[in-house]
């Protein structure tokens, strides 16, 4: 299997910037790694050169099994949003443009669903109920904990990009995979988005 398109975000900062959202899965056979659908606008921050808190490096999702350890993502160069490589599709990566897991802001960690390989680290996502827990760790052996408040299921032609990464006093985390049926080129057509909010 390879990754799928994935939904794109745009803001104007102060022109148009593309960027994607997340990586995702598709049928075996297809070897597309394009970006999907626009989605409305957002401003994903940049991280401070000084200051910055201390990097996530673990997510554990106790309800599923789910214990991974995180790669940072950035941008490339076309200015979308780096998605862990297929053959790291057991290892889920934090959004460095976003807040990190535990201070105010969006903090938002990617994760594939399935990828060419086989069976990802966010397949059973949806499976993530409301009240479950999630950890993360950083590098300085802290941990935050999370309460999922819940979650959707969303086309990524009209991905709500606003209240993904949109600015917010809450100490937000967001998990985002694919989702639902594939078009025709083998593209799950759905994000998986789950929210939480630190305990």
């Amino acid at each position: 299997m390879s990754p799928a398109r994935v939904a794109r975000l745009t803001r104007v900062v102060p022109a148009v910037l593309a960027l994607l959202l997340t990586g995702c899965s598709s049928v075996p056979g297809t070897a597309s790694e394009e970006s999907a659908a626009r989605t409305g606008s957002a401003s994903p921050r940049t991280p401070a050169a000084v200051g910055r808190p201390a990097a996530p490096v673990e997510v554990e999702i106790p309800s599923i099994g789910v214990r991974s350890s995180l790669m940072e993502l950035g941008l490339n160069t076309d200015g979308t949003v780096e998605v862990p490589p297929p053959d790291k599709g057991m290892t889920a990566g934090w959004y460095t443009g976003g807040a990190a897991p535990g201070e105010p802001g969006a903090a938002v960690i990617i994760g594939h669903n399935d990828t060419r390989f086989g069976r990802a680290v966010f397949h059973d996502l949806k499976k993530v109920a409301k009240g479950a827990d999630i950890v993360v760790g950083n590098s300085l052996g802290e941990s935050a904990r999370f309460t999922v408040t819940g979650s959707e299921s969303v086309s990524k032609d009209s991905f709500p990009t606003d209240k993904v990464y949109g600015p917010t006093q809450e100490h937000a985390l967001r998990l985002i995979t694919c989702d639902g049926e594939f078009d025709a080129e083998g593209h799950p057509v759905n994000n998986l988005i789950v929210y939480a909010t630190l305990d």
